[in-house]
């Protein structure tokens, strides 16, 4: 039998309405995984004991008046680079270290207002900014299933959590793969939606034209619940789109029929593990062979993906420095002691809140847009950029969807790494892709490898294709 804190948000809410438990023991069982394992895992930055158990008596109460909804009394997490109301959130930055939001982002409120049970805030790669979650200033994220191993990032945090079991679900940012690499890496569901589907409002700027927000669950049953409650156009977001939201639970477990395109380009990557890909091609035989599956194959070509790691470290590395520029030590956060002047404010503010790899894609970002390196850098990125999407086109032209390895090799030790830049960048080559192009894509989980690390599998989908996409990922999960 499950313990409570290892339910899916379906079984929780079953559970809750059935009065089987109640939301505050659901809630000490996730207390009470995080106390035990936290300590080694290090996947929270935050924990709100002193509230959380609140939230939980408010939420029986909406149960018991009969004002249940999915997510009423379900703990939950998010990662420490979205803001989150009157609680602590930090980025994983040592200069927003004192940081209380005083509001908070739209996708978090309107889970919130179901009457989830905000648990804690979860570790990150620093702003987004890393593959691995060791560029955070709060000590890298153990992987729950190799402790030696590293999460994945840059929501490792929430991840490792959710796998862990120390919450029902978490929500995770994506800017280049940090929702889908480390679902890959830890073995859960991850979503990265179309740009423009969930609001960005409140979410910590890393890329603005990249960023997303999305759901880290154990199931793709739960990442449709969660994106019926989080999608949605918003006023405080003009990026939002219009488009109405499908119910995407309904057509969860509808056998359409689906041709699937196999983009030769990454499976003839360089430095793809072999294991990684054997597992992955024996899943989609497995797949052929299931006669109550109407699933046709067909391989495409993408051209353009191996520029997708060089396009995304230009335009991202550049609106960072943007973005990054309202982090100063004045207004808000952690001011040096030793700032004696204005200047001295903001150089040793950054120099001692902000990490290595944050400065890194700053000084990038900068000589990117800088007088004279504009048209041969950001502006030649965009133009490459604007190549890929028409990649993806051509393909959705003849196939419904496109599955891929998520990461080209599963979680590697903490540190091994950390050295090669160019190493760890490589690790978002088969994710970097699709997010450059704004397309909605998720990680579910294909196996173990020898080592029993988790292997990840990508679906990639057109523009909005979010229900098709979790129709077909919903379809496999369990095949």
């Amino acid at each position: 039998m499950k313990k409570l804190n290892e339910l899916t948000i379906r079984q929780a809410y079953e559970g809750l309405k059935k009065g089987k438990f109640t939301s505050v023991e659901l809630t000490n069982a996730c207390l009470s995984r995080i106390k035990e394992r936290n300590e080694k895992m290090n996947a929270f930055i935050s924990v709100f004991e002193d509230t959380v158990l609140v939230e939980a008596k408010k939420a029986d109460e909406m149960i018991a008046n009969g004002q249940q909804q999915l997510l009423t009394g379900i703990p939950f997490a998010v990662k420490d680079a979205v803001n989150t109301l009157d609680s602590r959130s930090t980025g994983a930055a040592k200069i927003l270290d004192n940081y209380i939001p005083p509001f908070e982002a739209t996708v978090i409120a309107k889970i919130r207002a179901q009457g989830a049970v905000l648990i804690g805030k979860n570790n990150c790669d620093t702003f987004g900014h890393g593959a691995s979650n060791e560029n955070s200033m709060y000590g890298p994220v153990a992987n729950p299933h190799d402790l030696t191993k590293v999460a994945g990032g840059s929501s490792g945090g929430s991840a490792a959590a959710v796998a862990d079991n120390q919450c029902i679900f978490a929500i995770g940012e994506d800017t280049g793969g940090s929702i889908r690499q480390p679902a890959s890496f830890c073995g859960i569901v991850g979503l990265r939606p179309t740009y423009g589907r969930n609001s960005r409002f409140g979410i910590m700027a890393m890329a603005s034209s990249l960023d997303t927000v999305g759901p880290m669950t154990k199931t793709v049953e739960d990442t449709a619940i969660l994106m019926e409650v989080m999608a949605g156009q918003d006023a405080k977001d003009a990026t939002t789109v219009i488009d109405k939201v499908p119910k995407y639970t309904k057509n969860l477990n509808k056998k359409n029929k689906f041709v699937i395109g196999l983009p030769k380009e990454y499976f003839e990557a360089e430095g793809m593990n072999d294991e990684v890909k054997k597992m992955i091609e024996s899943k989609i035989e497995t797949i052929k062979k299931n006669k109550h599956l109407a699933i046709e194959f067909k391989e495409v070509s993408l051209p353009y993906t191996k520029y997708g790691i060089p396009v995304y470290y230009i335009i991202v590395p550049s609106e960072d420095s943007s973005n990054l520029g309202r982090i100063d030590g004045v207004r808000y956060g952690v001011r040096s002691s030793e700032a004696q002047d204005l200047y001295n404010i903001y150089a040793k503010s950054r120099d001692e809140g902000f990490p290595e790899e944050v400065k890194r894609r700053i000084m990038v970002g900068t000589y990117s847009l800088s007088s004279g390196y504009y048209d041969a850098y950001y502006n030649k990125a965009q133009k490459v950029r604007t190549l890929i999407v028409e990649d993806f086109n051509q393909a959705f032209a003849q196939v419904d969807l496109l599955l891929t390895p998520t990461s080209p090799f599963t979680a590697f030790g903490i540190g091994e790494k950390k050295e090669d830049i160019l190493a760890m960048y490589l690790a978002d080559m088969f994710v970097s892709p699709s997010a450059v192009a704004g397309l909605p894509a998720i990680s579910i989980p294909g196996g173990k490898d020898s080592n029993e690390l988790p292997v990840g599998i990508q679906i990639i989908g057109p523009r909005l294709s979010e229900e098709k996409l979790l129709n077909f990922a919903n379809l496999i999960e369990n095949v």
